[in-house]
């Protein structure tokens, strides 16, 4: 490792060590987030959680990483999904043109309208040991050098330990002082699992209805979604709470 990589590992240490030194376990990973995006001059960052083929949006940085986490978790198509599924990171440096926009037809020009020109997606973990990603958008097309993407999975293995963590600690709360409290879910992991199980539901529902397997009716669940404007956990509480009566061919 060169002098330059050991300064940069060092800066990068200093800033996580700072930011998280008093952080709760509720405002971790957000913290971290803003880390990785000021280090690294990102206009926004986000988590998105890796499960059983639906991806969970676990925390960002502002409203438009949280809808980037939304838009590829609804489409089921993006470069956090790539990441995700390979272990590997996936640089999308302009999603304006060219071969990014080719490569997700979908995603990528809707990114664009909300002002997201690059991303790009940093595994927490490694395959098939991949727990999500960490995502780093710019709203100007860009390449990540070669530097930055050492100091990217610097702070993607620091989060990928800070979420694993705070993953085993998620059966408990915390009392006036931060201590542990067993037997009481800590109230952000209970809500992001509570909307995660209704999705979970909802294609379980389209199985039983369908007659077909897992990943058809998630596929399903998300045309159903995209066509109403809706985002996935939306479309599932409609379709758990019978709001919307299910039809074969997915229309309702």
């Amino acid at each position: 490792m060169g002098h330059s990589d050991e300064r940069d590992m060092a800066r990068a240490l200093d800033a996580l060590t700072d930011e998280v030194r008093l952080a709760g376990p509720g405002d971790m990973l957000v913290r971290l987030c803003d880390v990785a995006g000021g280090l690294l001059r990102m206009t926004c960052a986000s988590v998105l959680l890796s499960g059983d083929g639906m991806p969970v949006p676990l925390t960002a940085t502002d409203e438009r990483a949280a809808q980037v986490m939304e838009l590829q978790a609804d489409l089921g198509e993006g470069p956090s999904l790539e990441a995700a599924s390979t272990g590997t990171p996936v640089l999308a440096p302009d999603l304006s043109t060219g071969p990014d926009a080719e490569r997700w037809p979908v995603f990528a020009p809707l990114a664009t309208t909300l002002g997201v020109q690059a991303l790009y997606a940093l595994p927490l973990g490694c395959d098939p040991y991949c727990v999500g990603t960490l995502d780093l958008c710019r709203d100007i097309p860009a390449e990540l050098s070669a530097r930055d993407l050492r100091t990217a999975q610097l702070l993607a293995g620091v989060v990928t330990v800070a979420l694993t963590t705070l993953q085993r600690e998620g059966d408990y709360g915390y009392d006036d002082e931060g201590v542990p409290e067993a037997g009481r879910r800590a109230p952000w992991f209970g809500e992001l699992a509570a909307g995660h199980d209704t999705v979970h539901q909802a294609v379980g529902m389209i199985m039983a209805r369908l007659r077909i397997a897992a990943d058809e009716a998630l596929a399903r669940l998300r045309a159903h979604a995209f066509a109403r404007g809706r985002t996935l956990p939306e479309a599932a509480r409609d379709i758990v709470s019978h709001r919307e009566r299910f039809e074969p061919d997915l229309s309702m």
